[in-house]
Order: C-alpha cells, then sequence, then structure tokens
C-alpha cells in the first residue's frame, strides 16, 4: 500500500492486487461492501492519520478506480467544513460516500517521451494504433478510452511498465494541456520515431 498526499483535504491510497490478496480481499468485497472492505478502509485511514499527522473524522468522500491487473487507487477527500467537523469529531464518527470506477478508459503519465516511444513500438507490435497524446506541465500523457477498440486486458500491464496511472483527468488536460495527437497516437509516434 502506498500512501501519497495529494492536497491538504485529500490523500491518494494505490493498492496493488498483491496487498489486496495478502489481505484476503477480492475487488468483489469492495463492490458489495463488506465488513473486509470496511475493515481495510479503516487501517487506509489509521495509517493516512499516523502518516500524515491528520486527524480523519467526520464526512469523507472516497473515489475507487479499479485498474484491473494492478489493483486499484483510492482517492480519500476530508470535508473542509469546520462546523460538522466538530460535530463529528465528538462522535468519533466517519460518513463514508464510495465512487467507484471501472475500466472503460485508461490514462497514464509518463515523466520522459522516450518511455512514450518505447511503449509506441511495444503497442504497435500487438496492432493497437489507437490512443490520445498529451502534454502538461512537462508530462506526457497518452488515453484511451473504449472507442479506441482495444482489449485494456491485454495493454494495462504493458503501460504499466513505461508509465504510471494519471490522476490528472482528460478534461484538465484538454483544458490546460496541450493536445499532440489527438487520435492513432501509437502508430503515428511508431511511424515518427523508428
Amino acid at each position: 500500500m502506498r500512501l501519497e498526499r495529494i492536497t491538504i483535504n485529500k490523500i491518494k491510497v494505490s493498492l496493488s492486487s498483491d496487498d489486496l490478496f495478502d489481505r484476503g480481499i477480492s475487488k468483489e468485497d469492495i463492490w458489495k461492501d463488506s465488513n473486509k472492505w470496511h475493515q481495510l478502509f479503516h487501517e487506509m485511514l489509521d495509517e493516512a492519520s499516523d502518516e500524515f499527522g491528520v486527524d480523519i473524522r467526520g464526512q469523507v468522500a472516497v473515489e475507487v478506480f479499479s485498474l484491473q491487473t494492478q489493483g486499484m487507487i483510492m482517492i480519500i477527500t476530508m470535508e473542509d467544513d469546520e462546523v460538522e467537523e466538530e460535530d463529528f469529531r465528538s462522535d468519533g464518527f466517519i460518513e463514508m460516500q464510495v465512487t467507484l470506477g471501472g475500466c472503460n478508459e485508461f490514462l497514464f503519465e509518463f515523466g520522459d517521451f522516450e518511455d512514450v516511444i518505447q511503449l509506441s513500438k511495444r503497442l504497435f507490435s500487438l496492432n493497437v494504433l489507437d490512443g490520445s497524446l498529451y502534454l502538461k506541465d512537462n508530462k506526457y500523457y497518452l488515453y484511451f478510452d473504449s472507442s479506441h477498440n482495444i482489449i485494456f486486458d491485454k495493454i494495462d500491464c504493458i503501460l504499466s511498465e513505461y508509465g504510471t496511472p494519471s490522476l490528472v483527468s482528460t478534461h484538465v488536460l484538454q483544458e490546460y494541456g496541450t493536445v499532440i495527437m489527438e487520435s492513432k497516437a501509437i502508430e503515428k509516434v511508431n511511424h515518427f520515431f523508428k
């Protein structure tokens, strides 16, 4: 399990498939809202409290992104409303709102364009030609969605070898990033950088 503080009230928790397996939790346990999931969630909150020195009480919103073979990423957002926070602290109560994200799109981040080139060669050999390529804050982003006609199970492990799943949304990239290749990014990168 990896914890990362994104903002003052947001924490990113990355759980690999091995982390879930070691704890005896399947993704189905999360979808079913099982006791195992609640126990894991409270362990993560305790660990985040210890690591970042925050007292997580009150209402939290949890976004869960399933990454198939990679495990999952959870974004925990703590409410800023101090009045509500005071009320909940006295009770020690945590209210959880969970949003689940499936895997009908991929957005991966790359620190170096060379990684995009090497990935493109590998995906091209598997007849994966689609994707959109963006640039923002000196990082490259490769985006695939269901309209790209690819089998996500086939490429998610390969993408992980060269980049990392991104928390930047495509909307942010479209608004603040630069579109390098809007479509057929893998095919174009492979063509221009042989």
